[in-house]
């Protein structure tokens, strides 16, 4: 992989949204506006408040209206990394694509791999999409998973699709469900777990915790098979809030297994004999309803998980 400098420079602007960005959020449209422009660079413009919607300052999850007048400032980056991703790794999410229309895709993403570029990550799914997949002009993510998390992952090839998908999260009318170890028995065949999260800066790390004042969160665990000190579970989540599934499994005190930010080190130990050595998470079926057409989409779980499956006593 090699990367290239380029200076780069957008001059003030002022954009009137349309009926097509209408509900998109505001640091996703930026981020389609100003090509090339480091996300961070357009987070820091946003939490400065020199971007201004109507006159005002807005956060970047602020929902843009139709004919909001979005004024964005003068960029100028001295260089932008060019990154020139490498065939294999498109080759990879070529080989795991479960479904592809003229419309929409769904990748069974592998575990490592972000699902987009950030702080100490050069690219990531939608990057190498962008930069290799024949109808990437418009492609986007309609949602993300964690970087260490495998499975189902949603992108859309046009605007009117990725709104509809996005609407179809935030009325949690989409069917998501995981597959997942966690530490301990699960109490009962079905667990649901309603606590809301926050998130928060601890020592310096960004961390998310059960807080009242958080935001509502819900995921219901499914007891698929019992082991010594273990339970393999489905989980069903009904809101999709940063590392929910982690955090209520850590608040039942059953954390996942190979999870470093929340987990329990004993128990990843104990995993790591039997060959865990990620996170095990999945996230295996993702279903919803696009234009009267019901869509159902499983990942199956990977080697690695089922062999950790196997060798548990």
């Amino acid at each position: 992989m090699t990367n290239t400098k380029e200076p780069l420079y957008y001059p003030t602007q002022k954009l009137l949204i349309g009926a097509d960005a209408d509900g998109q959020r505001i640091d996703n449209y930026l981020m389609s506006q100003l090509k090339g422009v480091p996300r961070s660079h357009i987070y820091r413009i946003l939490r400065k408040g020199e971007v201004r919607v109507n006159g005002g300052r807005k956060k970047p999850v602020y929902k843009l209206k139709k004919d909001d007048l979005v004024r964005v400032p003068p960029i100028k980056i001295d260089y932008v990394e060019q990154v020139n991703i490498p065939e294999r790794v498109y080759q990879e999410l070529l080989e795991g694509v479960l479904f592809e229309n003229d419309r929409l895709m769904v990748i069974n993403k592998p575990s490592g791999m972000a699902v987009h570029s950030g702080t100490g990550i050069s690219f990531g799914v939608i990057e190498a999409m962008k930069q290799h997949h024949p109808a990437s002009e418009k492609l986007e993510l309609v949602h993300r998973i964690d970087r260490d998390t495998s499975g189902c992952l949603l992108l859309a090839k046009d605007r009117k699709t990725l709104n509809a998908l996005q609407n179809s999260f935030r009325s949690r009318d989409m069917q998501k469900s995981y597959l997942a170890l966690i530490k301990g028995k699960l109490p009962a065949k079905s667990v649901v777990v309603t606590k809301p999260l926050e998130k928060r800066e601890i020592s310096g790390e960004n961390m998310v915790v059960v807080s009242p004042e958080g935001k509502a969160a819900h995921s219901e665990f499914i007891l698929q098979q019992r082991f010594q000190g273990a339970s393999f579970v489905k989980v069903s989540i009904k809101t999709g809030r940063t590392h929910q599934i982690r955090v209520h499994a850590k608040s039942l005190g059953l954390p996942l297994a190979g999870d470093s930010k929340y987990g329990d080190s004993e128990f990843n130990r104990h995993c790591k004999k039997y060959g865990g050595k990620r996170l095990f998470l999945h996230a295996a079926e993702l279903g919803f309803e696009l234009d009267g057409q019901d869509f159902l989409f499983k990942a199956p779980l990977p080697d690695e998980l089922q062999a950790v499956l196997d060798k548990l006593p």
